[in-house]
Order: C-alpha cells, then structure tokens, then sequence
C-alpha cells in the first residue's frame, strides 16, 4: 500500500472518529432524524460548494441516478442508524462498533459477491461478533434494551457500509470509474432525498424540545463539512485506489479516535470493557484480512 494511501486511512479515521463525538453532542438535542438530515443535507451543501469553487466539470458519465442510490446505502441509512445509537450510546462505544464493517464486508462479499471465504475469515466473522457482545456487556453503560437497540443500529450501519464497499467499486469505477468529489457528492444528494421525507415527518410529529445552541449547531457543521462531504471524498478516493476490503480496514483505526475523542471532550468513562472487545475485534480483523494460505479457501 502507497505511503499516501496510509496517510489518507489514518486522517479519513482521526476525522471519523470525531463524528461520534459530534453526533453524541447533537443527536440528545435535536433527535435523530434532524441530526441524519441536517448531517447529509449540509454536506452536500458543502460539496456544491467545493465543486463549484475547484470548477470541476460536473460529468458524471450516466452514473447520477447510480451514484443517488448508492448515497441512499452507504450515507443516508448509516447517518440516521448512527444518529439513533447516537442517543444512547457514549461515542467511544458507536466507534468501536463501527470496527466491524470490515467483517460485515468479508460476510457480505463472500455471501452475496463471489469474495473467496477462508477459515480464518469465519473465526474472524464470529470472534468480531463476539467481541462486540463483550463490549455491550462488560463496558461502563448498563446492558438494557436501550443498550441493545443502540448496539442493532450501529452493526446496522455496518452491514450497509459492507454492501456499499463492492456496490461502489462495480457500479462507480466500471467503464474509467468517476471523480471522488463527484462521487462524495451524488451519495450526499442521495442521501439528502431518502432522509427529507423522514425528517419532514419527525419534525411534525415529535419535534425537538429544542433546536439547540452554538454548540450544536458548531458541531453540525462539523459533522456536515469535516467528517461527511470531505470524509467521503477521501473515502471513495481510497475505495478507487485499494479497493473495497482494504478501504474498510480504516474502521479498525477508527476506535482509539473515537473512544479517546469522547473521554477528552465528553469525560466518557473508559473501561476493561473497552479494552477486551477492542483487542477481540482487532484479532477478528487480523483474521479477515491477514492473506489466504493455499488450500486454505472455503466454500461460502
């Protein structure tokens, strides 16, 4: 891998991992639903901008409609999915479950796109899925529902993030493959699209107790221009240069930002528990994508 595609994993996953502690800042205040929209909505604002100010020829080669559908899976479910868990959960705790897209692409390519499947990919899959349950048990929140539907939505996330990797680089990068910027922003519009009429209904029918101050509105900014239209950027950048697998191994960078984000600024406590579903997790990810002896591949 290129020094310049590492560079671009640890900034894409310093810059994620400040997203769970703006959504945990946002989402109590205003709900989840406002905080997917105005999330989607700021930064496809954000990328027209850019756009327009880098005069980039807005071709898309007849992948617009591809590229809107693509946005509706890999940004606007995972926003509102991680905008719920966001409600209940410490952003430590989202970060860490956001580790597992990398398993979810394994399971997911191997299921559903003709991925080869290897024994340590399976040990891999279950010991992450273990890992996972570790940490909703053992971690300093209390195991409840609120707990468990938090923990549903974030792996939720994930298996659309896993879906999305192989849908991006079949659908976008055939025929001489399409500008990230581009690409950033047809997902953001997409997304914009299925999340306006959610948003419309959550506004008229549990509207937010209130619309916050500065600090909320400084942190949607930040989750709109920082850690979603220039996060995607170098997401789909990264996707076009080492592929889908590879791109989702930058989640496994994304906890110690994450976990180290909301104890600086939100005084999240840490925990054992953070430390022992975190090292399984990185364990299961060796697993998936440590390379495959010959004759070690298996039917999926």
């Amino acid at each position: 891998m290129r020094p310049t595609a590492v560079i671009n994993m640890l900034l894409l996953a310093a810059i994620w991992g400040a997203s769970f502690l703006f959504m945990r800042i946002i989402a109590p205040v205003l709900g989840a639903m406002p905080t997917a929209f105005f999330r989607v909505s700021i930064a496809a604002v954000g990328l027209l901008v850019i756009l327009a100010v880098m005069r980039i020829d807005w071709n898309f080669h007849g992948k617009f409609k591809t590229a809107l559908v693509l946005g509706m899976i890999n940004s606007g479910i995972p926003a509102a999915l991680y905008s719920v868990a966001a409600q209940v959960l410490p952003a430590g705790y989202s970060a860490i479950f956001n580790a597992t897209t990398p398993l979810m692409g394994v399971l997911i390519g191997g299921l559903f796109f003709r991925e080869p499947m290897t024994l340590n990919k399976l040990i891999g899959i279950f010991l992450g899925l273990f890992g996972v349950a570790v940490l909703s048990g053992a971690g300093p929140v209390a195991f409840d529902l609120a707990l468990l539907q938090g923990a549903l939505a974030c792996l939720g996330a994930t298996t659309c993030y896993g879906f999305a990797g192989f849908l991006a680089r079949r659908w976008l990068d055939q025929r001489g493959g399409l500008d990230s910027r581009l690409s950033a922003l047809g997902s953001m519009l997409g997304a914009t699209l299925l999340l306006l009429p959610l948003f419309g209904y959550s506004v008229l029918t549990q509207p937010p107790a209130s619309w916050g101050g500065w600090s909320v509105w400084l942190s949607l900014l930040g989750l709109g221009l920082v850690c979603t239209a220039l996060a995607y950027i170098l997401y789909f950048r990264l996707l076009s240069e080492i592929g889908p697998v590879k791109s989702m191994t930058v989640t496994f960078m994304i906890p110690p930002f994450g976990v180290l984000w909301g104890a600086w600024l939100l005084d999240e406590p840490l925990s054992m528990g953070h430390l022992y579903g975190g090292l399984m997790i990185a364990v299961a990810l060796w697993l998936v994508l440590k390379p495959a002896k010959i004759g070690q591949t298996a039917t999926a």
